[in-house]
């Protein structure tokens, strides 16, 4: 006897869709009504779950930093470049699925108390963990550090990671954030963080880091070229 599934409740359906729309055309594009229009209910059903827009933006955001915690906790786990490459390649991957905050993040914070004081803890928790990974890397003998400290490398990889979304749809504004560029897109915004380590890589690390850095960066950009 087959046991058959229960339904979806209606607000993780709202959410998932919420995030597809918001994903594709931008969060400033896409209004309640077109939400509740896209999940065929009522937007007295959807006021019900989440009263107003922001609500969505506030609980698929709470989603994103739930997908960021296990990322973040392995940064004192990273001992080489192989596993610099994964961890930041991981991080790249999480922002590409929820990619609407970083295309209109700056409109997004204008307008959203709750949203600015959370991102700022996510800037902070994203600093924390980058310098972590390189002190990491450093004990493990895999880069020297720098005269300054690690500090301004940290908060440098953290720009890359925060804007590098926004950096692709400028160059491609019709088709850079559709979901069937999230591989060539995650693989170039990997591969340009990673090449940020290149002055401070140890010289017996430094070849295998830059034929990680071009092999990935011509695997996407032929992605790209053949999307």
């Amino acid at each position: 006897m087959t046991t058959r599934k229960a339904p979806r409740r209606t607000a993780e359906r709202i959410l998932e869709n919420t995030l597809a729309l918001f994903n594709r055309f931008g969060e400033p594009g896409v209004s309640t009504n077109a939400i509740a229009a896209e999940l065929s209910i009522s937007p007295g059903n959807l006021y019900y779950h989440f009263p107003a827009k922001d609500d969505l933006v506030n609980t698929l955001y709470n989603q994103y930093e739930q997908a960021l915690n296990p990322v973040l906790a392995a940064a004192g786990d990273v001992s080489n470049v192989d596993d610099a490459w994964f961890f930041l390649h991981s991080l790249v991957e999480v922002n590409w699925q929820y990619r609407f905050v970083f295309r209109n993040l700056n409109e997004l914070l204008s307008r959203n108390r709750q949203l600015e004081n959370s991102v700022q803890e996510t800037i902070q928790r994203l600093t924390d963990s980058m310098r972590t990974l390189l002190l990491s890397l450093q004990r493990q003998g895999a880069l020297a550090p720098p005269p300054v400290g690690w500090a301004p490398v940290a908060t440098c990889l953290v720009v890359m990671l925060v804007y590098w979304l926004s950096y692709e749809y400028v160059q491609s504004p019709r088709t850079a954030l559709e979901e069937h560029n999230a591989q060539n897109a995650a693989l170039r915004g990997a591969a340009h963080v990673l090449g940020l380590l290149a002055p401070y890589t140890v010289p017996s690390q430094q070849a295998h880091l830059a034929r990680l850095v071009e092999g990935y960066m011509q695997q996407g950009n032929t992605e790209r070229s053949a999307g």
